[in-house]
């Protein structure tokens, strides 16, 4: 999730019995909530790193236990200076949390924040840096508006006394708990109706039928997959993936990983149509958005670079692409089509990382030239 939506959270848990701890709770589950996304400095080595590094250790086990320790000792040493230089040294403040107390908190704090980002269709590395595999339930997009209101609303009309706070608290995490059900129910239901999409299109799965990933848990990168040998112009069903939209919880892009190409389809769930298989399938699949997805040796070999490997250890559904030029140069350029919308990839903010596209370039001889991130030259 966002970094406003992790601050108004924490906020939200310094309501509940956490935030009753003692002085300085607050101040730490704030800290925690956001403390994961430090590994923003790895930016400094360059986007390349902070794509390496990004949502890695500091949302493992590791980070998780050593960011709690790290926010408790910040927080204990923030109130130590402050109480020593208040004006009057006579008044009594109010006990400030133990170190065990604000560690426990923060660390709590911090497994929130990893478990918020998991139902994300970015997903996180939650077992790095023992295992750099990404995981991810595809319920929410990293900025969820609904989410945003609600906490919002729950700490501005909770500002009376203590007990319209505590109160507000405790309605904010049910409606956020109804929040993610009806996001993974309407995930489901998503992934239900997409076939209907793909209409006469749909091709068989892949043999061996193991082939056709699915599952709530998604998690990559996996092996590569031995693409059978089909006749010119066919092709077999790899996966189908839902991926939240940022409109709300009845809007899904639709991902049909084929055997050589990525299909992308919008879906609404509230489209009646889609409840009459006879019209959907004379309607729908026309409005398709497709991207190649061709490997070649020398694609494997631009694989092998730098950025490949850190780009492919990333991307979930890398659509791979190459053309060679006449002095015998191959440019090879990879885009996660997770961040494509209808008519081309997201457009990020100019001053943004942009890394949801690679591209590699290799020469006559196997070498390799040029690599960058992002489609701006």
């Amino acid at each position: 999730m966002d970094n406003i939506t992790h601050t108004l959270f924490g906020a939200t848990l310094a309501r509940t019995p956490l935030g009753r701890a003692g002085r300085g709770t607050t101040a730490a589950l704030i800290i925690a909530s956001n403390l994961p996304d430090i590994d923003i400095v790895t930016s400094a080595g360059g986007t390349i790193s902070y794509l390496q590094w990004h949502r890695g250790p500091t949302h493992g086990p590791i980070g998780i236990i050593g960011l709690g320790l790290l926010t408790a000792a910040i927080v204990s040493a923030a109130y130590r200076i402050i109480d020593s230089r208040r004006r009057d040294p006579d008044a009594e403040p109010a006990r400030v949390a133990t170190f065990g107390m604000l560690a426990i908190v923060s660390t709590i704090g911090v497994l929130l924040h990893v478990l918020m980002d998991v139902p994300t269709s970015y997903g996180v590395r939650v077992l790095s840096p023992f295992s750099w595999r990404w995981f991810a339930v595809d319920w929410m997009p990293i900025i969820d508006i609904w989410l945003l209101i609600v906490l919002l609303a729950g700490l501005l009309f909770g500002l009376r006394s203590p007990a319209a706070r505590r109160r507000n608290g405790a309605i904010v995490l049910t409606v956020m708990a109804v929040i993610y059900g009806v996001r993974a129910a309407a995930h489901h239901q998503a992934l239900v109706l997409a076939p209907r999409l793909l209409g006469p299109t749909l091709p068989q799965p892949c043999d061996p039928p193991s082939a056709a990933r699915s599952g709530v848990l998604a998690v990559w990168p996996r092996a590569p997959l031995e693409m059978p040998v089909l006749p010119a112009g066919k092709r077999c069903l790899v996966e189908i993936a839902a991926i939240p939209d940022f409109i709300g919880p009845f809007s899904w892009r639709i991902i049909a990983q084929m055997s050589n190409s990525y299909d992308i389809y919008q879906l609404d769930l509230l489209d009646a149509r889609l409840r009459n298989a006879e019209t959907s399938a004379d309607v729908f699949w026309r409005h398709v958005r497709r991207y190649p997805n061709i490997w070649t040796p020398l694609v494997e070999r631009a694989g092998a670079s730098r950025l490949g490997r850190v780009f492919l250890g990333f991307s979930r559904f890398p659509a791979a692409r190459s053309v060679v030029d006449a002095e015998g140069v191959t440019t090879v350029r990879w885009t996660d089509v997770r961040f494509v919308f209808g008519i081309g990839p997201v457009e990020l903010p100019r001053r943004g990382p942009d890394m949801f596209t690679a591209t590699v370039r290799i020469d006559a001889d196997g070498h390799v030239v040029d690599q960058r991130l992002g489609s701006r030259r």
